[in-house]
């Protein structure tokens, strides 16, 4: 029975791309994809946020399932759509038989661009006969990978609406740091996990944002790569001006951990929570949510310069994005302990 399921599924693939396209990706591969995509995979969860926020009727499952607290930032059709895991990543938990049960037309994923994922993406290629291509998603792409997904997946419109936010966002901050010296920019460390012992090295994705921002990341002098642990000694060493603290009960903890007493942004009261709901504002997942993440953080490290209400900021964003209107509280709520006003 399984077999003849699997047998049926390709044939149904098969049918659905005699009429279709050719499509460079990212990493150079042309891939033939359908003329028509209705139904999208997502890879990862940057790509599954990519997809919800430019065409959330054609995203066919989350690769996790939403949390209870999220669900109000959703639009309520997507709300309890299929969870079918992830194909790519640490902890990757979808197989080829849940792919063929999704029924998509395309798999997306949106990333880092390397041989491991080249390979994957050929692997499973090859083995459903679902097109599976690969975009970039550094940060400073952002605007230009809305325009290439809404040419691929029939998105135009939206697509140009959400690319010219965004380069309004990356012209925005590059004006912001012209008008700050060097000597004037934040040096930071972002502490993951509830000890906040995990960090990134310079270059990794989750630490990308910072860059972008303009901060020096204390652990960038550790060496390049993705992320780390580093000791408590380490951090004393680093002495950074601010922490961003991935994980609240961190954030919370350090504040009267005698350890940390000696670590400047402990001693001044700079420690922030990057706001979460539904998806991180500076790395969980480092995709295109990370553009309301860089608003807050320039409204963090450079209040004198920064000149839009950051509450109207993320009131724009998440009716734009992810098509929800937020109240005060849900406002205020967000932004707690991510602005020292509201600390």
């Amino acid at each position: 029975m399984k077999k003849l399921i699997y047998a049926l599924a390709m044939f149904a693939i098969i049918t659905t791309m005699a009429q279709a396209r050719p499509f460079t990706d990212s990493a150079g591969r042309t891939v033939e994809v359908p003329d028509r995509i209705e139904r999208v995979l997502t890879a990862g969860p940057p790509a599954s946020v990519l997809i919800y926020t430019l065409a959330p009727e054609k995203l066919a499952g989350w690769v996790r399932e939403p949390k209870k607290a999220e669900l109000p930032f959703l639009l309520p059709e997507v709300r309890g759509l299929p969870t079918y895991g992830r194909l790519t990543g640490k902890g990757g938990t979808a197989n080829v038989e849940a792919v063929l049960a999704a029924k998509p037309d395309l798999i997306i994923d949106v990333g880092t661009i390397n041989d491991t994922y080249i390979s994957l993406a050929d692997k499973v290629q090859q083995q459903t006969g679902i097109p599976y291509v690969l975009i970039d998603g550094s940060f400073a792409k952002s605007a230009e990978t809305y325009k290439l997904l809404g040419d691929l997946i029939g998105a135009r419109d939206r697509a140009a609406k959400l690319s010219a936010y965004t380069q309004v966002t990356l012209d925005q901050l590059h004006e912001t740091l012209s008008a700050v010296p060097e000597g004037k920019r934040p040096r930071v460390y972002y502490g993951r996990g509830p000890e906040g012992l995990e960090t990134g090295l310079a270059g990794s994705i989750n630490l990308e944002i910072l860059e972008a921002a303009g901060a020096t990341n204390v652990a960038a002098s550790a060496g390049k790569g993705g992320l780390t642990n580093v000791s408590l000694e380490q951090l004393l060493q680093w002495n950074p001006d601010k922490i961003i603290a991935e994980d609240p009960k961190f954030a919370e903890a350090v504040k009267t951990d005698a350890r940390w007493s000696g670590v400047k942004a402990v001693r001044d009261g700079r420690i922030f929570v990057p706001p979460s709901l539904p998806f991180g504002w500076f790395d969980t997942p480092p995709g295109v949510n990370r553009l309301i993440g860089i608003r807050w953080l320039e409204e963090l490290f450079y209040p004198d310069v920064y000149k839009t209400n950051l509450r109207d900021d993320v009131r724009e964003f998440y009716k734009l994005f992810y098509q929800v209107d937020l109240s005060d509280q849900q406002t205020d709520d967000l932004l707690t302990g991510a602005v020292a006003a509201l600390q």
